[in-house]
């Protein structure tokens, strides 16, 4: 499960100290010094109390017309500063079960009930309300290639709850956690790190009962970029499809690749010859895909 990080400060700090102070120093979460730098820092900020209802309060009365760049927001998350070097700084709301927001939009909306891994590491802070829980189990990435129904093994870890005040490191590719809704309306603060390959490392959902991969929930724009292009037509197009599918670095660019290849074909023996091909790229991902779809064109 995430690393519990047992760190006493009673300082306080504001946004902009701490978003001042992460991008001074950096956030590596594989250096101890700099994770308890994050730490801290992060510990800071929940301290203070009124931080994140203050800048609400600020943009909804100007209705954002004097938004800081450096935020944005979206349905859920509301990032508190701009990329700084290796970390951004992010607020996640956590509704309750019985909140109206979370019976008009449903429970996946806010990924409760999925358990997946992520591919960036980051750290977590309760910081309102009695916070979500989690069912958390461990993986082992490299035994895996990716591919739906692939079998991996879960190792249990127990339920938790984000309490006020729980300070945690989530690491890449090796904590998976089922979140399930808060009993009341929750706020998390993240230290996130970012890393440009980050993109290309996959993110995987799991079926925890039957102990398998459910799919890869990440995805690129290159990959939405391709798909497009092939649809659109052209020769440059498809020679780039081409191209990706045999050599690209990224088995799951590979697989987007045979899939615009497959999807511009106009009848069935088509794809299922573009999908036979797959099958001998020599990515077992791509191998593995290709059989599914090969099956489902049967």
């Amino acid at each position: 499960m995430p690393r519990v990080i047992d760190l006493a400060d009673d300082a306080s700090c504001s946004l902009a100290e701490c978003a001042e102070a992460l991008g001074e120093q950096g956030f590596d979460p594989l250096d101890e010094e700099s994770l308890h730098h994050g730490a801290k820092w992060l510990r800071r900020l929940g301290n203070n109390a009124e931080f994140l209802g203050d800048l609400l309060v600020k943009n909804l009365a100007s209705r954002h017309r004097e938004e800081d760049g450096d935020q944005a927001y979206g349905p859920q998350s509301i990032v508190l500063s701009s990329h700084r070097g290796d970390c951004f700084l992010r607020a996640n709301i956590w509704p309750a079960k019985d909140d109206p927001l979370l019976t008009a939009s449903g429970r996946s909306s806010f990924l409760y009930d999925m358990a997946h891994d992520h591919n960036f590491h980051f750290l977590t802070l309760g910081y309102f309300g009695p916070g979500y829980w989690s069912d958390y189990y461990e993986f082992d990435y490299s035994e895996v290639s990716g591919f739906a129904g692939e079998p991996v093994n879960l190792i249990p870890k127990g339920r938790q709850r984000l309490e006020p005040g729980k300070l945690m490191l989530y690491r890449a590719h090796h904590d998976v956690h089922r979140q399930l809704p808060a009993d009341a309306m929750s706020v998390s603060i993240n230290v996130m790190h970012t890393n440009p390959i980050m993109g290309w490392l996959d993110q995987y959902r799991f079926d925890v009962e039957a102990g398998t991969i459910g799919g890869i929930v990440n995805s690129g724009s290159t990959e939405a970029f391709l798909r497009i292009a092939v649809a659109m037509g052209g020769e440059e197009a498809l020679d780039m499809a081409e191209r990706f599918a045999v050599s690209h670095p990224s088995d799951r660019m590979r697989l987007t690749a045979f899939g615009a290849l497959a999807s511009a074909q106009v009848d069935a023996t088509s794809r299922d010859s573009v999908w036979a091909r797959a099958e001998r790229s020599g990515s077992r991902l791509v191998l593995m895909e290709a059989k599914a779809r090969r099956m489902a064109l049967a």
